[in-house]
């Protein structure tokens, strides 16, 4: 604990030395033995050396404190006694040195998160030999040095690793600094049984820091046409900083000259350099107070031999003014501005209307309104070029980056009111390679203003690009009535674009829950579609609601129909078909128009009810297999479902009646199928088959009576067949004068190649003429049946089964020879028509013309040449 007891030493930056040396655990001499030497500076701030390592006992301890002429030292022993030091025994001290010298540089890093210590082995010889190891121990405290005491030091040191690279150079770093504070620090050497320690050190981080070199060195001109040297501070710098500027004609040989120093980060060059090639370096340090001189930055090539533009690059948004300078050299010869033009991608002339005359050398066009920079391959920008009169340019060029900054920021605020989602979509392929993209915000404790700008302070949005390429943004919690003033910022080394302003108030942007609970049904005998819900959250006066619906098909076609609030949430839409399912849907939004849609609601399905009992029974029709073994008849009946208009909606079942001429009636149900099959065994049947859904059975309902002794009756005496097309075939018939009344005819049609069942169809009874429209094989054989149907039963049918092709081609061909002779006859009648209009033309022609003789026009005009042109 003798070293907390030690006096300890504030180093400023300027002067950092070693105030004492520390004891020898290897080594037991007496205290008069070791070596004390003021300390030697090695230039730089911040870098001492010192040749003084005092060897004393284990039991004690040395402190020492120097000026430039004198050291004045005490000896501290376990038991805390203090022997001082006369001159003479300092002299003493001072005839005894070691051969173990360090020099220590210590500086905060630019960031200011991190304190760096590097320690050189300053000469060839050292007393620690073989693997050592460096500590660095400290113990910070918001106090001045002036206020510590030794007790308040005890137990709070921390300890920090050196990494140390062989014998030459340790390095040791103390993160998470407090600038402020001060810091008393020791090192200790560990090399085996060996200890040997440090003087206590005290400063402060704020006072060493060492900025990080200046960025972005470049080259500007001013308006007069005067170039100056620009650049960039360091990312941090926790006070005003001061540059200092160097030229070099040759960075290959060390020929630096410092211009001078400054405190702007620019330096006015004027036209001095012009013509020629140099290159520029800038560092930087603190203004005021202690710190270290920055590394100096990357070399800059300042040419200006032949062709430089001001600026060489320009990012700009669409609608903007933007302008260059140039200075052409050609061949060491400088160009007058006069004689300067301007080419827009060696492509278009810029007009010189657009010229401004700098001063002799510097020539300055202006693009006025540019438009945006269509992407060509892989370049993204124009490319000005500044050429001579004789249109020479050169090969190097400005570029114009020019961005649409038109983003569309669009915000909802949720249902509950209490997060704002904003999103925004940017085309980053028209963007410079490098960009950036940041929404920025501020939010006014009033409404929004009717022409929102840009405020001063802002704060960063942080967002994420979705799987639809647009970015999404969170405000929570969320300011209902406060004016949201945002835009997009493009950040580019350019430099930085910003997108129009829009003004945003949370409650004007609401995007209310989807209703819930949605209910929907077809109203019996209304022909109405009742719809109801229920919306949270949101009183009845405050939403306006609409509904789409549409059959549930494939191929959905909506309808919508829009309702304002109403108490009981519900409504009323008329539709056509009420035997069908719809799907229905419903939002809403606020009545005043402010904010959007909610998203649609989960959909529903209406459940299909029977309107009424169906209006008839269907329409059927009986096929005949006979037993000759059994003397038995089975009789299966077929019919067609029926059509939703006469169902009313549905039909669940068929009921089959049956009544005999012994006058014994019973019914059959059919739940599932359209046939039914049963035995006949009497000589008169009478079927009657009705459909039945929930509301009750058909009332109007067709009858069949099977009669063995109507099936003698024969009453059709022809039936042909005739083929239209391959869909259509025409069935015509005749018949004999009926003996009863005739209700109507069956018509059977197959294919006698296929084994399928045969179709049929009914037909009026007042008709001899039937299209059957089907899908017909023309090469095939087909049979029709006719059966006339009576009151008394079904009568004889008529059968044919000669509808081939063949038929119809000799119905054609006998047409055919028919009109031939017409169009031959009507042939030679023309013919005969003009030679008779000929001859009487002759004739009319001689008649008209005059005599020769007696006409003295007519003398010598050959008629007769005349007459055979005719």
């Amino acid at each position: 604990m003798a070293v907390t007891h030690c006096m300890v030493h504030q180093i400023p930056a300027s002067s950092f030395t070693f105030p004492c040396m520390s004891p020898n655990e290897a080594s037991v001499m007496p205290p008069t033995s070791g070596v004390v030497e003021s300390p030697r500076l090695n230039g730089d701030h911040g870098t001492f050396e010192t040749d003084s390592l005092v060897l004393v006992t284990k039991e004690s301890f040395l402190c020492c404190r120097w000026s430039e002429t004198c050291a004045n030292c005490s000896l501290y022993t376990a038991g805390m006694e203090t022997k001082k030091f006369i001159s003479s025994e300092i002299s003493v001290l001072a005839s005894q040195q070691t051969d173990l010298s360090w020099a220590l540089q210590c500086w905060t890093k630019g960031d200011l998160e991190l304190f760096i210590c590097i320690l050189k082995l300053s000469n060839k010889k050292s007393l620690l030999n073989g693997e050592f190891t460096v500590n660095l121990l400290y113990v910070p405290s918001e106090l001045s040095l002036e206020d510590m005491t030794t007790d308040s030091l005890k137990g709070k040191f921390m300890v920090t690793h050196c990494n140390c690279n062989g014998y030459v150079k340790c390095e040791c770093h103390i993160p998470s600094l407090k600038l402020n504070y001060t810091y008393v620090m020791w090192l200790n050497f560990i090399n085996g049984a060996t200890f040997l320690q440090s003087p206590l050190m005290s400063l402060k981080p704020i006072n060493v820091v060492k900025p990080e070199p200046p960025l972005n060195l470049r080259i500007e001109m001013i308006d007069k046409g005067e170039l100056k040297i620009c650049w960039s501070n360091p990312v941090m710098t926790p006070y005003p900083l001061q540059y200092e500027v160097k030229f070099s004609g040759n960075v290959t040989q060390n020929a630096w000259q410092v211009v001078e120093v400054v405190t702007e980060t620019s330096l006015i060059i004027g036209n001095k350099l012009v013509g020629s090639s140099y290159w520029v370096q800038v560092r930087c340090k603190s203004l005021h107070g202690p710190g270290f001189w920055s590394d100096w930055s990357t070399p800059y090539n300042l040419n200006t031999e032949d062709v430089i533009y001001f600026p060489p690059k320009i990012l700009t948004s669409v609608g903007s003014n933007v302008s260059f300078h140039c200075i052409y050299n050609d061949k060491n010869k400088m160009i007058l501005s006069k004689k300067i033009v301007w080419w827009l991608n060696l492509a278009e002339e810029i007009p010189a209307s657009q010229y401004t005359l700098v001063n002799d050398h510097v020539s300055k066009v202006t693009l006025f309104n540019v438009n945006e920079t269509k992407p060509r391959g892989k370049f993204f920008y124009n490319a000005l070029f500044c050429c001579n009169q004789n249109k020479e340019c050169h090969h190097r060029y400005a570029e114009l980056y020019v961005v649409d900054v038109n983003i569309n920021i669009t915000c909802e605020t949720d249902g509950n009111l209490t997060k704002m989602i904003c999103r925004w979509s940017a085309n980053t392929n028209k963007l410079p390679a490098g960009s950036s993209l940041q929404l920025k915000y501020y939010r006014n404790s009033i409404y929004c203003s009717d022409f929102p700008s840009i405020p001063s302070k802002s704060e960063a949005k942080e967002c994420h690009l979705q799987r639809n390429q647009y970015y999404e943004c969170t405000f929570e919690p969320l300011h209902l009535y406060s004016g949201y003033t945002m835009w997009i910022e493009i950040k580019h080394l350019l430099g930085t674009l910003e997108s129009p302003p829009t003004c945003v108030i949370p409650k004007h942007v609401e995007k209310p829950f989807p209703p819930t609970n949605i209910k929907a049904e077809i109203a019996r005998n209304a022909g109405v579609l009742n719809v109801s819900w229920t919306n949270q959250a949101f009183p009845n006066s405050d939403l306006k609601f609409q509904i789409q619906y549409s059959v549930d098909r494939k191929d959905i076609s909506w309808k919508v129909s829009e309702f304002s609030a109403a108490p009981t949430r519900s409504a009323i839409i008329k539709v056509l078909d009420l035997c069908v399912v719809y799907i229905v849907q419903v939002r809403c939004s606020r009545l005043d128009g402010l904010g959007y849609w909610s998203d649609w609601s989960k959909s529903v399905h209406t459940v299909v009810k029977d309107i009424k009992a169906p209006l008839r029974g269907p329409e059927f029709w009986r096929v005949i297999n006979e037993d000759p073994e059994r003397k038995q008849k089975n009789v299966t009946l077929l019919w067609k479902p029926l059509m939703k208009n006469h169902s009313l909606c549905s039909v669940s079942r068929y009921i089959v009646k049956h009544h005999t001429s012994e006058n014994k009636s019973w019914t059959d149900s059919v739940a599932n199928g359209t046939t039914y099959t049963f035995s006949w065994t009497k000589h008169v049947h009478t079927i009657t088959v009705l459909a039945v859904n929930s509301v009750g059975a058909s009332s109007v309902n067709f009858n069949l009576t099977l009669s063995q002794q109507m099936s003698t009756v024969n009453i059709v005496q022809s039936l042909s067949a005739y083929p239209v097309n391959s869909s259509c075939v025409i069935l015509s018939w005749t018949l004999s004068p009926p003996m009863h009344v005739v209700t109507s005819f069956v018509i059977e049609w197959k294919n006698l190649n296929e084994e399928k069942e045969i179709k049929w169809i009914r037909t009026a009874p007042n008709i001899s003429k039937y299209y059957i429209y089907d899908h017909f094989i023309l090469i095939e054989k087909y049979q029709f049946r006719l059966y006339p149907i009576f009151l008394e039963g079904v009568g004889s049918p008529k059968t044919t089964d000669e509808f081939i092709k063949e038929r119809s081609e000799k119905q054609n061909d006998a047409g055919f020879y028919v009109i031939l002779p017409i169009v031959i006859s009507s042939s030679l009648l023309l013919l005969g028509t003009l030679l008779i209009s000929h001859q009487r033309m002759k004739k009319l022609f001689w008649e008209d013309v005059p005599n020769p003789k007696n006409c003295s026009w007519a003398q010598g005009v050959n008629f007769q040449k005349r007459m055979d042109i005719l």
